[in-house]
């Protein structure tokens, strides 16, 4: 048990109440008619912040949605730690899939929680997550013990693709100034077994339209005689991906970094299970690149996925048309070495270039960015190493992720600083997906584990 284990189980349930205010808040970016919520959400933030102890917060304003900042800057010959979070949540739908409100923390037991577990949208990406830092600070200051200077900034627009905080931090490099950023919006492998998550991949995130005849035409009239945009936009998106499940837009694996076998061989250590995967997932097998074990493919390989597609006629019964339009939304997960610029550009060309004459085809570029990847000979990731091991009783395993987090790569070219990825979720944990939870075991480990971050880092 560490000094802080007493204090965090006497204030178990304040912790839990104030994270279920803001879970109550539909702070969804992607949607317009949550707009009041989302900025309701920064104000909640801002008061928490305010009475945890810091300093010179604010609610700053951008051109889209605000970012909190705060500070408590006590000593300028201490490191300062920057913490970046963010209070928008995903949209909850499908919501007849919850078996609970998306928007109702409830706590609930699970197999892999059995502690209980807090379910709500944003449950783990990223409001607890992000409220964890505000506990660990509050706790320090409470306890006299916090040995670094720190700056908060948490934003509003992560799940839209943080396309203002670029514009935030450009603008306010000297305020931001810091000597290494902390985040919590990873996981780790299993509640027994930690792990510090140390690189990303990169994302491009594409949509496509297909465009037949200029209007919806009598499919018993018309059919076999003119294009079916739909059936040209499933034939041109299935040919993006040959027999071996390798992607095939032309230089799209030019830059690829290729992990050398002992680089694998060191991955290959995270214990991982192939039965419980297909099992959790309720599947019967996996798929995926040839040539490549799952954990491979999910972290160091490059992706491409359709993550929405629609057309036609899609209601109750029958109405036999032939639509005028297709369209699908397309994510590419990209690796080191590729740029999210480089890969739409490619990938616009090729799909432009395989699509037959007798359609009109657009391609959009949305948000993107770059993969990232730390070092475990760091000095903050040793102090990462060494909080968790403090706290869980073992060293934690380093992993790549699979996922993607733009902004790591934009403050390191910005600010010129390292990030240290310290998530306390687990896959498990549903997120982006109905009935996403937060382990309240993993919610007050990671209260628990951060300010070891902080005493370890200090030490220089």
């Amino acid at each position: 048990m560490s000094k802080y284990s007493a204090s965090i189980q006497e204030n178990k349930q304040r912790y839990l109440d104030e994270l279920f205010d803001l879970l109550r808040i539909p702070s969804v970016s992607a949607d317009p008619a949550y707009k009041a919520d989302v900025i309701r959400t920064a104000d909640e933030v801002a008061k928490r912040l305010t009475e945890a102890g810091a300093e010179n917060v604010e609610v700053c304003e951008t051109p889209g949605f605000p970012v909190v900042y705060a500070d408590k800057m006590f000593d300028p010959s201490k490191p300062t730690v920057l913490v970046y979070g963010h209070y928008d949540v995903q949209p909850a739908d499908p919501v007849e899939l919850w078996t609970s409100g998306p928007f109702e923390p409830v706590i609930k037991e699970t197999p892999i929680h059995p502690e209980g577990a807090i379910f709500a949208r944003g449950a783990c990406d990223d409001k607890g997550q992000m409220y964890m830092h505000v506990k660990a600070f509050e706790l320090m200051m409470q306890h006299d013990t916090l040995p670094c200077n720190v700056k908060f900034m948490i934003e509003g627009e992560e799940e839209v693709g943080s396309e203002n905080l670029e514009w935030y931090v450009k603008r306010n490099h000297e305020k931001l100034a810091n000597d290494v950023i902390l985040i919590s919006d990873t996981g780790m492998l299993a509640n027994d077994i930690p792990s510090i998550t140390t690189g990303l991949r990169g994302l491009a995130y594409m949509e496509v339209e297909v465009t037949g005849p200029n209007r919806d035409l009598h499919s018993g009239l018309y059919g076999g005689a003119v294009a079916n945009p739909i059936n040209i936009l499933t034939k041109m998106i299935a040919s993006l991906q040959d027999e071996d499940n390798r992607i095939t837009i032309p230089g799209f694996y030019d830059k690829v970094e290729d992990l050398s076998a002992e680089e694998r061989a060191e991955m290959a250590k995270a214990p991982f299970s192939l039965d419980a995967y297909k099992k959790a997932l309720d599947m019967n097998d996996v798929h995926g690149e040839k040539g490549y074990s799952t954990m491979e493919r999910n972290s160091i390989r490059p992706t491409l996925d359709v993550n929405g597609i629609w057309g036609g006629y899609t209601g109750e019964g029958a109405k036999t048309v032939i639509a005028s339009k297709a369209n699908a939304k397309i994510s590419m997960r990209l690796v080191p070495g590729q740029t999210p610029d480089e890969i739409s550009e490619l990938f616009e060309k090729h799909f432009i270039a395989i699509a037959p004459k007798s359609v009109k085809v657009k391609v959009t570029t949305h948000h993107g960015g770059h993969g990232y990847v730390t070092h475990t000979n760091d000095h903050a990731y040793k102090s990462a190493s060494r909080a968790y091991e403090t706290t869980f009783g073992k060293k934690p395993i380093p992993v790549r992720s699979g996922g993607s987090i733009p902004i790591v790569a934009l403050f390191e070219q910005e600010l010129k600083s390292k990030s240290i990825l310290m998530g306390f979720g687990l896959d498990s944990d549903a997120i982006h997906s109905p009935n996403e939870h937060f382990g309240i075991f993993n919610y007050l480990k990671g209260i628990e584990t951060i300010p070891h971050f902080y005493e370890f880092f200090a030490e220089g």
